[in-house]
Parts: structure tokens; C-alpha cells; sequence
């Protein structure tokens, strides 16, 4: 691991990551490796978990070329040197922002979306104009592998190179001197991160998760949110870190709510046949859902089935915050329905949990969905609409507190990657003796007059 990260030092060093040329050609190649092999992509995620070509695509490939096309149309623009007012204390002269490549960047994706998680990091890596490290999640084997295959074939390990292993592999990563660590994946394992990365002082973006609530007020289609709810949640068989971890629905309209759920659920006809549904990724948290499903409280689905790690899209009703499915994020498919009578009474709730990486809040009342925006703290989300703001590259996207710190995606992913340097130019002709000794009272006067209108 040493000798890796000091041949992308020394590769970095070179200087030859730095022009926009370099890096618009290399994210084209990423971009044609992908595309070449798209078969065996989607041929190794059916393989970990029954994701299906179509939903592989839309959810993953598909935001990944975007990613792709966008950096580069917009590349020269990102990276041009930003001129800023110089104030009247610096004239004459000017000040401007170059932003420049961090250096050598070590990426840890995650198992549940494994080549857009692990992948569009790297697109803003390599735009920036470093040199990347990336260790896919092991958990998705196959996933890993092809990637791993791919890239180390297609890329020179000086700039590029995908290690894969398990938790050995990553902690002897840890244990070296980067310039950035972008992570994604759980709260516990982002804070032992954090904490390695903190010994040398390296900068961090960390996309945690949460329970992200979704509001369903009573003035809401209640149609069309559970049409939307039901698809952001199950989508991925709930393996989703923005999906709607639950749902506080006003009292008054809790029951056809649940009845449009189940409606929306039983019309989707989920199931690995059908393409468009998923197994749990392993045992251990096909295990630790089924034990957060209390036969009692089930008001749609609970079937489970071990050997295909399987577990029927599942709704709860007369949830509470005591409950264990309440405890920690799901993510799986079982959505607990938890109901309000006032508003106000439910954002108190919500806002005593850990802050989330996403909200979701469905009304018609401007009144009432500005109120919860401005009083709930959560990463991003949306209104009337659940889990699509992550489609939208010009919306930077991450979390805050317990879900993560700093944001990626389009421009935001760029600047994550990249450091801004501030300069100031002045010519050499004329400088204003203000601030040179003998100080004087008339000096300050003129001083404190300059700062005024600066």
C-alpha cells in the first residue's frame, strides 16, 4: 500500500494530471471502458444481488455517463481561475481563486449501489486532476472484481488503480498519508475513518446515512405520494441511503395511506422475476431485518425467505419511536408508518434523532412546507417527491452531523476534490505608505475610512 500511494505521489508530482486536456481524455476513457463492458456490469450485479439490467442502468451507469458528460462539458469553466474584488486597502491590484488537484485521493465506495457509489468519487477525482485509490466494498464480490479487472486493464496504477479486499486491505489504506478520503457507507465505520484520517490531518467527505423521515400531511394526493414513496423505498429492496427509512402521516388520513401503499405495492408486482426487485445483500443483514419485523404490527407483507435472502416489501402500522425499527436505519424493505396530529409535535420528534441525510415532504400548503424546511436540519431532499434530487447534478449532495460531511455531484463533486488558492497581485509602481511606520493618528483615520468602503 505504501509503495502505491508513493508512485501516484511521485506521478502526481510529474505535474502531468494537471491539464485540462489530460483529464478530459482519461474521464472519456473511464466513460468507453464502461460502456464496452456494459455485459459483463451487469452480468456480475445480477450475480451479488438480482439487480436487473434495466434498474443497474437507470440507477447506476446512467448517473455515472451523466456524471461523465457533464465534468466534461463544464471541466474548463470548473477549473478557470475565479477573479474576486480586490478592495480599495490592495489597489491598485487584483485577487483572484485557482483552484487546483488535491493529489493523490483514496476512495472507499459502498456495496449497495457498488459502481455508482464507488465510481462517481473517482469522476470528480480524476476532473479535479488527482490521482485515485479506490477500494470497492467487498461485500459485493463480484462487483468489485470486474471492476477491479476493468480498471487496473484500462488505467496506469500511477493514476488509477482499484484495490479490492476487506477490512485488512482497507485499514493498511488507512494507515497511509493521503491528501483526501472521500467515504461512503455507515456512521460507525465514516467515525473509525474520520479518526485515521485525522492523524494527518487529510481532509475528508464522508456520505453517511440516517433515518430519513418522509411528512405526509393531510392536504396531500395522497395517490400520487404513495405512488412516489412506494418506489423510492423499495427500490433496491430498500438498500437505498436516501430511501424514506419511515413515514409520519397525519392522523386524519393514516389509513388510506396505508391502503394506497399497499395499493401501489401489490401493482408494482415486486420480485426478482419481474426485474425489478433485489436480495439483501448478505445473511447477517438479511438476519437483522427479519428481526426488526414485529408480526404484529404488519399491516402489508412479512414473508421472508432465508435462502434467497428475500423479504416481501413490508409495511408497519402503529409504529412508534420505541420501537427497535425505530432504533437504526432499516436498510431494507420495511417502512414503519408512524402517525401525527400536529405538526409541530412531529418535527419535535424528528429533530430529536440524529440528523438525516434526507427529507421528504408531501402537501399542497407552501406555508407548511417551507415551515419544515426551515425547521428540520437534513442533508437534502424534496417536496412532494422522494430520492430524485440525487438526479440533479447541479444540486450538491450530502449530509450533515450523523449523515456525512461535505457534498459531491457535478460542480460540488469538483471543488470536494480540488483546493482553492487564494492570490493577490499588485504591480510594483505605486504603494500607499499607510501601513508603514511612523504610524500616525491621520494614518488610522484613513485606514479605518479605506476598510469602510472596501
Amino acid at each position: 500500500m505504501q509503495h502505491l500511494v508513493e508512485t501516484q505521489r511521485t506521478y502526481f508530482n510529474t505535474q502531468a494530471t494537471k491539464p485540462i486536456s489530460f483529464r478530459k481524455k482519461q474521464l472519456k476513457l473511464l466513460r468507453d471502458v464502461l460502456k464496452q463492458h456494459e455485459e459483463l456490469l451487469y452480468d456480475a450485479i445480477y450475480d451479488d444481488f438480482k439487480k436487473s439490467e434495466f434498474e443497474t442502468y437507470v440507477t447506476e451507469l446512467n448517473l455515472l455517463y451523466h456524471e461523465i458528460r457533464v465534468a466534461r462539458k463544464q471541466l474548463s469553466q470548473w477549473a478557470a481561475r475565479t477573479s474576486v474584488s480586490t478592495g480599495l486597502m490592495n489597489l491598485p491590484g487584483k485577487s483572484y481563486i485557482i483552484k487546483e488537484p488535491l493529489g493523490v485521493c483514496l476512495v472507499i465506495g459502498a456495496w449497495n449501489y457498488p459502481y455508482q457509489l464507488s465510481l462517481a468519487p473517482v469522476i470528480a477525482a480524476m476532473a479535479a486532476g488527482n490521482t485515485v485509490i479506490l477500494k470497492p466494498s467487498e461485500l459485493p464480490g463480484n462487483t468489485s472484481s470486474v471492476m477491479a479487472k476493468l480498471l487496473n486493464n484500462a488505467f496506469d496504477p500511477a493514476y488509477l488503480k482499484v484495490v479490492e479486499g476487506g477490512v485488512p486491505e482497507t485499514t493498511a489504506l488507512l494507515e497511509q498519508e493521503f491528501d483526501k478520503i472521500f467515504f461512503t457507507g455507515s456512521t460507525k465505520v465514516g467515525q473509525i475513518v474520520y479518526k485515521a484520517a485525522a492523524k494527518t490531518l487529510t481532509p475528508v467527505t464522508l456520505e453517511l446515512g440516517g433515518k430519513s423521515p418522509a411528512i405526509v400531511m393531510e392536504d396531500c394526493d395522497l395517490k400520487m405520494t404513495a405512488k412516489r414513496l412506494v418506489w423510492a423505498k423499495f427500490l433496491n429492496a430498500g438498500q437505498t441511503c436516501i430511501a424514506p427509512d419511515y413515514v409520519m402521516v397525519h392522523e386524519s388520513v393514516a389509513m388510506r395511506f396505508l391502503e394506497a401503499c399497499k395499493t401501489e405495492i401489490e401493482n408494482a408486482r415486486y420480485a426478482f422475476e419481474h426485474d425489478n426487485y433485489v436480495q439483501i445483500i448478505n445473511d447477517d443483514n438479511y438476519q437483522r431485518l427479519k428481526g426488526l419485523i414485529n408480526a404484529e404490527q404488519v399491516y402489508y407483507g412479512g414473508r421472508t425467505h432465508r435462502e434467497e435472502r428475500y423479504i416481501q416489501p413490508t409495511l408497519l402500522q402503529h409504529v412508534t419511536f420505541d420501537d427497535a425499527v425505530m432504533q437504526e436505519e432499516i436498510f431494507g424493505p420495511i417502512l414503519p408508518v408512524l402517525t401525527y396530529t400536529k405538526l409541530d409535535d412531529a418535527l419535535r420528534q424528528i429533530a430529536c434523532l440524529p440528523k438525516p441525510l434526507s427529507c421528504y415532504v408531501f402537501t399542497k400548503s407552501r406555508k407548511k412546507k417551507h415551515h419544515v424546511l426551515g425547521t428540520l436540519s437534513f442533508g437534502g431532499g424534496a417536496v412532494n417527491e422522494a430520492v430524485m434530487h440525487i438526479s440533479n447534478l447541479d444540486l450538491p449532495f450530502g449530509g450533515v452531523g450523523h449523515s456525512g460531511m461535505g457534498s459531491y455531484h457535478g460542480e460540488a463533486g469538483f471543488n470536494a476534490f480540488s483546493h482553492q488558492k487564494s492570490i493577490l497581485e499588485k504591480p510594483t509602481w505605486f504603494e500607499l505608505p499607510l501601513k508603514y511606520p511612523p504610524y500616525s493618528k491621520s494614518k488610522l483615520k484613513w485606514i479605518k475610512r479605506l476598510m469602510r468602503f472596501s
